[in-house]
This record gives structure tokens, C-alpha cells and sequence, in this order.
């Protein structure tokens, strides 16, 4: 059954693409190294959760454990952007994380572990034209544990954004245009009728008092007359 199942803690073909060591130089390296690369996290990971859930396979009794966590940033924000490092002190311990950690969940996120020939100052930066990593550049869906749409989607909406609002603006500007206001004619129009109507005294009880007299007045007055 060997031959069936492949081990769990053998290097997967991930490698640095700005590395310049040969295929056999690059595995002599990995069968020392102590580093991960840890990609498909979430930008909202903290380095208190992978350093939680990393310090598991560590092994503090043979003189092991964590060394660092370098946490991946967009190169222009500064802020994480889905992957990062984890370095430990022995390669039994990177070996157990690639067996034990990698392909379960974190942040409600499949991650993925995979030896790292080790890390260099810089490698912590994206390398996508917008700062953040390349798969994220041109991804077409929308994922809202790694920054909503895809770098360039999101560059295609904008534009499309300001075309439809530089079309507007023609159409209110441009010939033919329905033009807009009146606002303040119709407002000083309303504000005389309001004072005409203020004019006009309302109807009381008191009125309709004076209306049954003055009736009942007229009434008496010509029965007096068809007497005389």
C-alpha cells in the first residue's frame, strides 16, 4: 500500500519562482529545512492564531518549538495578504505540520504547507503588480476572506464606474439636456400662497353662531314687513 498513499510530509512542488538554485541543490535544502511556507490564509488571520495552531506540532522536550512567524504584507499597504512563514527549530517538527496541519482548516480556510527552501529579508512582500500576492491579481471571483474581487475585477469595475458617471455628466451637460431646478421659484411661489392663505381668516363656532343670528335677524325682518 505504499506505493497507493503518498506520504503526507514529502514537499509538494511549490518553489520560490525568484530562487536560482537547481532542481537538486533545491532538494538537498528541503531535506533540512526547518521552514513552511503557509499559503490560502484569510487577511484576517492573526499571527497569535497560526503561532496557536503551528505550536502543536512543535517539540519544546527536544529542544524545539516555534522560532518566528514572518506574517505576508501587500507590499503597498503594508497590511496581510494571505500567506506566511513559520519557522521551528528542527525539521521533524516541519515535517509533522506538513502531516498534521496542512490541508485542515483555519478561519473557515483549507490552508496549504509546504517546505520553504528558507527565508530571506523581502520575501515577506507581495509580488502582484498591485501589491498583494500573484493569485489574487487575476482572480475572478469573489472571495471575502482575501479582499473581496480579484486586483484587476476590481480595476475593470472602477473603470466601468467612472465611464457611466462621465456619460452623466455629458448627458446633463450636453445638448437637448432636461434642465433641472426651479427649486427656488416654486419655493417663493408656495411662500406667497402660504401668506394669501394666511390672509384669509378660517371659519370658527363662533361664525356659524353669528351666520344662525343674523338669519334668524333677516327672518323677523320680513315678517314685519308683510305685516305692514
Amino acid at each position: 500500500m505504499a506505493h497507493v498513499v503518498s506520504s503526507l510530509d514529502q514537499p509538494s512542488n511549490y518553489k520560490d519562482s525568484q530562487t536560482r538554485v537547481d532542481r537538486q541543490k533545491q532538494n538537498d535544502l528541503l531535506a533540512k529545512s526547518t521552514t513552511l511556507y503557509i499559503g490560502n490564509l484569510s487577511f484576517y488571520t492573526t499571527e497569535e492564531q497560526i503561532y496557536e495552531l503551528f505550536t502543536k506540532c512543535a517539540s519544546p522536550e527536544d529542544g524545539g518549538g516555534i522560532k518566528r512567524i514572518i506574517m505576508g504584507l501587500d507590499r503597498n499597504t503594508r497590511t496581510p495578504c494571505g500567506f506566511c512563514f513559520v519557522e521551528y527549530y528542527t525539521h521533524a517538527e516541519a515535517l509533522a505540520s506538513m502531516r498534521y496541519v496542512s490541508g485542515t482548516k483555519l478561519d473557515e480556510r483549507i490552508i496549504r504547507c509546504d517546505l520553504d527552501l528558507g527565508y530571506k529579508e523581502g520575501r515577506q512582500f507581495g509580488r502582484g503588480k498591485s501589491g498583494g500576492q500573484v493569485r489574487d491579481e487575476h482572480r475572478q471571483d469573489y472571495d471575502p476572506g482575501r479582499g473581496g474581487w480579484g486586483a484587476q475585477a476590481q480595476r475593470l469595475e472602477i473603470e466601468r464606474r467612472r465611464e457611466v458617471e462621465e456619460r452623466y455628466a455629458d448627458a446633463q451637460d450636453g445638448p437637448g439636456a432636461v434642465a433641472g431646478g426651479g427649486g427656488d421659484w416654486k419655493q417663493e411661489d408656495n411662500v406667497a400662497n402660504g401668506d394669501k392663505k394666511q390672509l384669509k381668516r378660517g371659519r370658527s363656532p363662533d361664525d356659524d353662531g353669528d351666520d344662525d343670528r343674523t338669519g334668524q335677524r333677516a327672518k323677523v325682518d320680513d315678517d314685519t314687513e308683510n305685516r305692514m
